[in-house]
């Protein structure tokens, strides 16, 4: 089987742990948040993977930052989400503070990457 050069950075790596972390803790979320804040979450974390993955086939350097901005700035918007959960009370301190952790990791993990552009 083929490895492609996306799934070897720790960056792309790392953001399906992410997602990994976010689909099972949005399990617990209200029901009533299944088109909200749960779907809000997946479609962020899943863009922060796919962002990484599309950059590294582009050819020129620029469009490949690009694709690492992009995925930089659904890292935050998961952020957001995650602070906007823990005010809502759908996460406890723990949760957070883990995801905040996740988070934090994988802005620099990008950052990392976009460096290399």
């Amino acid at each position: 089987m083929k490895v492609y050069s996306f799934e070897k950075l720790e960056a792309w790596q790392h953001a399906r742990k992410l997602t990994g972390w976010v689909y099972r803790i949005t399990r617990y979320f209200p029901e009533e948040e299944k088109f909200g804040i749960i779907n809000q979450w997946r479609r962020a974390a899943i863009a922060i993977a796919s962002n990484i993955a599309e950059g590294t086939s582009r050819v020129t350097s620029k469009d490949q930052c690009h694709f690492s901005t992009i995925a930089y700035s659904s890292t935050i918007e998961l952020l957001n989400d995650l602070i906007i959960s823990l005010d809502l009370l759908f996460l406890n301190e723990n949760n957070y503070a883990e995801g905040r952790n996740l988070i934090e990791k994988q802005t620099y993990l990008i950052s990392q990457i976009a460096t290399e552009y």
